[in-house]
């Protein structure tokens, strides 16, 4: 910059002066901040006290999968759902077929399909024994079996509801509910008293649509 009298000299000297005022502000905010900072290391070290840092195991961690939720309240509306389609309430004794098996089947099922069914015709696929349950407990487990065994595919199965023989009076209530709670399951086209070999008077063997 070219000079053309003493007063610009002393206007630089003045810009000069200022930025070097400027920059030892700066440059001292700097050194007490880095002091500040020093000061608080220290007092966090003294604080903490010797310290020694873990070795390096080797280790990754394992994030565990979370378990999948469990539908509660579904699982509930289902079991009202079906203590509500196998009642207490619905005769199906007029459905049941006049012999000595007391056989029964859904309209549009031939009778040939019993007779079949009591010689042991199907496999037995899968059984569940209500023998000493609580009406309620019986009605629902067995409805749960039902379920379980469509879902399996399962067609032929045996179900033991005993004789009665310790019931109040030696009279087959399990037995009469069972019948009724079978019928009235739209799953169920038929069923008949077991053979002697399958527990006779005590079960009954269930056929399943297919």
């Amino acid at each position: 910059m070219k000079l053309r009298a003493l007063a610009d000299l002393h206007t630089v000297r003045t810009v000069l002066r200022e930025h070097e005022r400027v920059a030892a502000e700066r440059a001292a905010q700097e050194r007490a901040a880095l002091a500040a900072t020093e000061r608080g290391r220290r007092q966090f070290a003294d604080a903490v006290g010797p310290v020694t840092r873990l070795r390096c195991h080797g280790r990754k961690s394992h994030v565990l999968p979370r378990p999948a939720p469990e539908p509660v309240q579904s699982q509930r509306d289902e079991q009202a759902a079906l203590r509500e389609a196998i009642s207490d309430e619905v005769d199906i004794e007029s459905l049941l077929l006049t012999d000595d098996g007391l056989s029964f089947r859904r309209e549009g099922v031939g009778l040939e399909v019993v007779t079949r069914l009591r010689r042991g015709h199907w496999a037995i696929q899968g059984q569940i024994d209500l023998h000493g349950l609580r009406r309620d407990e019986a009605r629902e487990q067995l409805a749960a079996f039902l379920r379980e065994a469509q879902r399996r595919g399962w067609r032929c199965l045996r179900v033991v509801h005993g004789k009665g023989l310790g019931s109040p009076g030696r009279e087959p209530v399990l037995k009469v509910r069972v019948r009724r709670w079978l019928g009235q399951h739209a799953g169920v086209i038929a069923f008949t008293q077991a053979r002697a070999s399958e527990g006779g008077a005590g079960a009954l063997i269930v056929l399943l649509r297919g």
